[in-house]
């Protein structure tokens, strides 16, 4: 491993490091308590993404102070649109928790990619979001991210974008265990019918299926995403950087 690819690293080592201490100390979930919502928004922004390339449209989107959240057409969709979007919210969370471990392994492109991120949490928050704590979440996780992108420096801002993607690829895996026959619940309210089982009554088979179909979905990307990270630290950083071998 390089020197710059060994630096590149110990950022994603220290998120999952700071994500395990957190998850296992008394009121550590508190400062977990953003990155849960910055995962709930990019759960209900895929399946707004599937809603706009599908024709649905989209009347908006709510996030919760319970970290739930609704993301509703505008219209009515076909069979096969709706599996897509039912599926988005798992399968693309995973996806792009995965993009951001690839796309954090570099200082130099984390304040580009955070500055999209908080561009795109802006703008959703103006177009989409329809709730008081929605607004307020994705307005302020937009701020911070924009912030962070501008002012800070190169360590702070590429341990966040670790830290996000870590929270991102933790969430996604996490956020399945609900499907498995517990209640669930958005904003406090029993709802009857989850994403797994909207694609089993349209689709066929237990939702437990497709619960488990997404997972390891998740799990196959994410250790795609930690391959990837393996192999590209194994490159000598002048085979990248230069077409010609280095003097002696």
């Amino acid at each position: 491993m390089t020197v710059d690819s060994a630096r590149e690293h110990k950022y994603l080592l220290g998120a999952l490091l700071v994500t395990f201490v957190l998850s296992n100390v008394p009121y550590g979930y508190v400062l977990l308590y953003p990155f849960k919502i910055f995962a709930t928004w990019v759960h209900e922004s895929c399946h707004a993404l599937v809603m706009l390339s599908t024709g649905a449209g989209v009347d908006q989107l709510q996030i919760f102070p319970d970290t739930s959240g609704l993301a509703m057409p505008a219209r009515g969709v076909t069979a096969a649109a709706q599996v897509a979007i039912s599926s988005a919210g798992y399968m693309g969370t995973a996806a792009f928790g995965a993009l951001f471990l690839i796309l954090g392994r570099t200082e130099r492109g984390a304040r580009w990619v955070l500055a999209l991120l908080g561009g795109l949490m802006g703008v959703s928050a103006a177009a989409m979001v329809r709730n008081a704590f929605g607004l307020a979440a994705t307005l302020g996780g937009a701020v911070l991210l924009v912030a962070t992108a501008r002012f800070a420096g190169e360590t702070v801002a590429t341990f966040l974008l670790n830290f996000l993607a870590a929270q991102s690829c933790i969430n996604a895996v996490l956020d399945i265990r609900v499907l498995y026959g517990s209640e669930l619940f958005v904003d406090g309210q029993p709802r009857a019918q989850s994403d797994a089982d909207s694609v089993a009554a349209l689709v066929g088979g237990p939702p437990a299926l497709w619960a488990t179909l997404w997972l390891l979905w998740s799990f196959a990307l994410f250790f795609l995403a930690l391959r990837f990270l393996r192999v590209s630290a194994k490159v000598p950083a002048w085979t990248v950087r230069s077409s010609r071998p280095p003097l002696p």
